[in-house]
């Protein structure tokens, strides 16, 4: 399958959506049981680009987007600031075709330059796709919490898997350069 990644836009807002309506009514990444609003998703795109993170769409030569990533906080707490979370949404066409592999590795190129040190992936469902495309790059497990949620008619695990980004823990941060910055009050 042929794509480019570029940065998302707020212009992609309709096709994230469509995307991301389908992997809620039908999948098992997200936990969510009612698809957002194009509004929503346009305030979560704001809220996770305006603080600095990456924001990536894969876009097939036609124009049409693929799927799309981005990391965000783990959690807003200060001593997190170095930690993101990846998640990356692909459309059904685009799954096992190496789209979300590209977005990945782009998103964890991206963080690592930005000064992160770990990414961690929180992969609802324990999906076997999703495992598989996370240890390829390089992810290792850290954990699983049994039943943690319940769609679709049956109870869901979740995996925690986690990536050392550039210096990892081998240097302490740059103090007051980015993500040092982040949620310092």
């Amino acid at each position: 399958m042929s794509f480019t990644l570029r940065d998302a836009t707020l212009s992609d807002i309709p096709a994230i959506t469509d995307i991301y309506r389908e992997s809620v009514l039908n999948g098992v990444a997200s936990y969510e049981m009612t698809p957002p609003a194009e509004a929503e998703m346009a305030s979560r795109f704001s809220a996770i680009t305006s603080n600095g993170y990456p924001y990536i769409a894969a876009v097939a030569p036609d124009g049409v987007l693929l799927g799309y990533a981005y990391a965000s906080a783990f959690r807003t707490r200060p001593a997190y600031r170095f930690l993101v979370e990846d998640s990356i949404y692909l459309a059904p066409q685009a799954r096992g075709q190496g789209v979300g592999k590209a977005l990945l590795a782009e998103l964890i190129r991206r963080c690592t330059e930005l000064g992160f040190r770990q990414m961690v992936a929180v992969i609802g469902g324990a999906h076997p796709a999703s495992v598989a495309v996370h240890r390829a790059a390089g992810f290792e497990h850290g954990g699983l919490m049994k039943a943690t949620g319940f769609k679709h008619g049956r109870w869901l695990d979740t995996i925690i898997m986690q990536l050392p980004l550039g210096d990892g823990v081998t240097t302490d941060p740059q103090p007051g350069v980015y993500p040092d910055t982040l949620y310092r009050g």
